[in-house]
């Protein structure tokens, strides 16, 4: 059986960035001197009327209006886990009309910078980074199907540790569910004096939604046939 770790395949930073940007359905809107909360519960995504396009290459004329615009989104964890902040994503860039957060007609905001902050440190992503990467197809269903592990199958999840390795140190309370993409599903180990995270990849990446039911399937068979150290809750 192929071994189980840690350092297996994980999305890029630009893979991250477009995951978040999919799936938040709030963000804070910093421009013009304001600040604006926006939020979509209504399934469509507060980007969805935001379009991120170059800077342009001759410089703007005098007239023009340049306004700066900042854009902040987090990734909460779905699953009660300790620390559920798993990342911020800053865009920045400049407008030429001022940000009106009731309009239906796009935005468009005139590229900066992206950054991606995480418990790895801060990370810088190009827009052409975010242009070439093809969205994980698991991004905006992940929620759902992380809270559908543990809530409808729960009893299964600490099956999933005999893939651990290493081996989860003694005293583990508990294991979580805490993030899941194309690669694989990530663990959260609690214990009394902190955390650690571990992923669990799948074989292969997904590459369609109906795909990631049999890949969670196979992890458990696998889980299954593994030995079971006698300490692990499972």
């Amino acid at each position: 059986m192929r071994p189980f770790s840690s350092r297996a395949a994980q999305p890029t930073p630009a893979e991250r960035v477009r995951s978040i940007l999919a799936a938040a359905r709030s963000m804070t809107v910093l421009s013009d001197g304001g600040s604006t909360e926006v939020h979509h519960l209504d399934g469509t995504g507060v980007m969805g009327h935001i379009h991120l396009h170059e800077p342009a290459e001759t410089p703007p004329a005098p007239a023009a209006v340049r306004i700066p615009i900042r854009l902040e989104l987090t990734d909460i964890a779905p699953t009660p886990v300790r620390d559920r902040l798993r990342a911020r994503v800053t865009l920045t860039g400049l407008l030429a009309a001022p940000y009106d957060a009731r309009s239906t007609e796009s935005t468009c905001v005139e590229f900066g910078q992206a950054v991606l902050e995480d418990a790895t440190g801060r990370t810088f992503v190009s827009l052409d980074a975010l242009q070439d990467t093809t969205l994980d197809p698991l991004a905006t269903c992940e929620s759902g199907m992380l809270t559908h592990l543990l809530d409808g199958h729960g009893e299964l999840v600490p099956l999933l540790l005999r893939l651990v390795r290493p081996q989860p140190r003694r005293g583990l309370l508990r294991p979580v569910p805490v993030a899941l993409d194309r690669y694989g599903v990530t663990l959260r180990l609690e214990y009394p004096d902190g955390y650690e995270d571990v992923r669990l990849p799948f074989a292969s990446p997904v590459t369609d939604i109906d795909q990631a039911g049999p890949r969670i399937h196979a992890l458990l068979t696998a889980a299954r046939r593994a030995s079971h150290p006698n300490h692990l809750p499972a």
